[in-house]
């Protein structure tokens, strides 16, 4: 695999995040905590993977991709970036913000944490794959 790749790469560790995640809501939703601990594991494994692609990429790579289509897709691309990048630079505390107390046991604490940290670390996967998706795939850059 060279650097070229990794943005594909990132968009499927960031979609197997989201199923981690969704699964582990769905589990701890039916009481089901060892499930849950083991999916929840599973997505913070993921995202460090993600994010370790992620900024291998972007040490290697100088040039910037850019969103080259007009109109409503345009509007649409920077919406959802501008709204992802802030979320994403918050999900690493908020997750040792919602971790630490579950290893300590405390798991009201663990609770509250979690209803904020949930809805944004998965936000901010899925928005990570539609990024990829509008930039490579529905919206690719012109070549010429």
């Amino acid at each position: 695999m060279n650097v070229q790749e990794l943005p594909l790469l990132n968009a499927s560790l960031n979609t197997l995040a989201t199923l981690l995640i969704v699964g582990g809501l769905i589990a701890i939703k039916a009481e089901r905590k060892g499930l849950h601990r083991l999916l929840m594991g599973g997505a913070i494994v993921v995202s460090a993977a993600f994010l370790t692609s992620y900024l291998i990429y972007h040490f290697n790579v100088v040039a910037v991709t850019r969103f080259t289509h007009s109109g409503w897709p345009k509007t649409l691309y920077y919406f959802i970036l501008i709204t992802h990048v802030p979320l994403a630079a918050l999900v690493p505390p908020l997750l040792a913000l919602t971790i630490v107390p579950a290893i300590k046991g405390r798991y009201e604490a663990h609770k509250r944490w979690a209803r904020i940290t949930a809805p944004v670390w998965l936000y901010v996967s899925v928005t990570g794959v539609l990024v990829y998706l509008m930039l490579y795939v529905w919206y690719p850059p012109v070549v010429g």
